[in-house]
C-alpha cells in the first residue's frame, strides 16, 4: 500500500517562488520516476515535470526555464522548485510516482491528492 503526500502549496505573488514536496511512503521496493502534474479550475490536468531514477528530468515547455525538479532517494521524496511564478501557474499540483511495491514485480502509477498553488497579486 503506497501513499503520496504533497506539501508546500500556498499563495505567492507573481515573480515569486515556491517549493513543493512529494513524499512517498508504504511498501515500496523502488521508485522508477516521480513527477508533477497540475490542473487549473475548468481545465484538464497537464504534465509539468518528471525525474527518473537515473536523474533525467523532463519539463513542459512553458516551465522549463523556471522550474527545477529533484529527488531525495533516501527520503522517497521529490521536489518541484518553482521560480518566476506567473498567474497562469495557478493550479492544484499533483504528484505522480511510478512505483514497484514490495509485493509486486511490476511498476504502477500512484497519485497524491494535490496541493493548491495560487499566484496572484
Amino acid at each position: 500500500q503506497v501513499q503520496l503526500v504533497e506539501s508546500g502549496g500556498g499563495l505567492v505573488q507573481p515573480g515569486g517562488s515556491l517549493r513543493l514536496s512529494c513524499a512517498a511512503s508504504g511498501s515500496i521496493r523502488s521508485i522508477n520516476a516521480m513527477g508533477w502534474y497540475r490542473q487549473a479550475p475548468g481545465k484538464q490536468r497537464e504534465f509539468v515535470a518528471i525525474i527518473t531514477s537515473a536523474g533525467r528530468a523532463n519539463f513542459r515547455d512553458s516551465v522549463e526555464e523556471r522550474f527545477t525538479i529533484s529527488r531525495d532517494n533516501a527520503k522517497n521524496t521529490a521536489y518541484l522548485q518553482m521560480n518566476s511564478l506567473k498567474p497562469e501557474d495557478t493550479a492544484v499540483y499533483y504528484c505522480k510516482a511510478v512505483i514497484v511495491t514490495t509485493q509486486d514485480s511490476y511498476a504502477m502509477d500512484y497519485w497524491g491528492k494535490g496541493t493548491l498553488v495560487t499566484v496572484s497579486s
